[in-house]
């Protein structure tokens, strides 16, 4: 059977409020280690300020990262992110790696190939000098990147930095479908991207809203991949009378366990993900005496 690879993003910088998404470190932690007890392998990480929005907090992803790993049975894989800042938090770029650079425990990094404008709300910088200084500092970490692709351009700037020597291959892509400015959620568009990496490389995919679900099906159909989460998708069903069933992210973990069951896969565990993404072996002791945790 074929393994496929599910990635809990859980939270997110630009929820709206009201969603009952995980704000706090306690929360964010319980749901990710919830998310691996229903089946996904990676747990993909924002941090939220006090008053609830998206924030680069260092030491808030310090304390979830220690909550996680507190967990001795849980060896999900955890993936920050590098972009979580919004316009009452912004952040420096300095600021959106400190977490990368000084913090143990993390295995994967979000890495937003390029810029654009993030309609309606402003421009979604992602400066050619940042993305080198991401790409130096995940591969002098050994943190995965994870090469979050918005629109079909930014595979041209991943296959820069990857020749420069700024990001090691074979790379992993996240195809990030339906934000307006970027590529709608669409199969054709799916297509486009898988059939335009490099030979040898990894995928995933999600569509954002509405387009959760055929890009879920298209991304499995295909040999993906996928992401699920309230990060991406808030509503888990609309029924025939128009009604909305909110989701939460154990109903879309469980979801997506489900379905790639019924399409015949298997979900991967951590330790077979890490394997697939060339992420080292798992070594809980290790990471708990790192963090100080006892």
């Amino acid at each position: 059977m074929a393994k496929t690879i599910i990635t809990a993003a859980l939270t997110g910088a630009v929820t709206p409020a009201g969603y009952k998404i995980p704000e706090t470190p306690q929360q964010i932690a319980d749901e990710a280690y919830d998310a691996w007890k229903t089946g996904a392998a990676i747990v993909h990480l924002h941090m939220r300020a006090d008053d609830g929005l998206g924030a680069m907090d260092k030491e808030k992803f310090r304390e979830t990262i220690k909550l996680i790993r507190s967990h001795k049975d849980c060896d999900v894989v955890i993936n920050c992110t590098s972009s979580g800042a919004s316009p009452e938090h912004p952040a420096t770029d300095d600021e959106r790696m400190a977490h990368h650079k000084e913090l143990h425990g993390i295995e994967m990094g979000s890495y937003d190939a390029g810029s654009f404008n993030w309609m309606p709300g402003g421009v979604f910088m992602n400066s050619p000098q940042f993305l080198q200084k991401l790409g130096d500092l995940y591969m002098e970490k050994g943190i995965k990147p994870e090469l979050e692709i918005f629109d079909a351009g930014m595979l041209g700037v991943a296959n820069y930095f990857v020749k420069k020597g700024h990001l090691s291959s074979p790379c992993h892509y996240q195809f990030c479908l339906g934000v307006l400015g970027g590529m709608p959620a669409t199969v054709e568009n799916l297509m486009y991207l898988v059939n335009h990496i490099p030979a040898g490389s990894t995928w995933s995919a999600f569509g954002i809203g509405k387009g959760h679900v055929p890009i879920m099906l298209a991304a499995l159909a295909l040999g993906g991949h996928i992401r699920v989460g309230m990060e991406d998708n808030v509503v888990f069903e609309v029924k025939d009378n128009g009604e909305k069933v909110m989701a939460t992210n154990h109903m879309l973990v469980e979801r997506a366990v489900n379905v790639v069951k019924a399409v015949g896969n298997t979900p991967a565990t951590p330790a077979e993900a890490r394997e697939m993404l060339g992420i080292p072996a798992f070594d809980g002791a290790k990471v708990r005496a790192q963090l100080g945790i006892d």
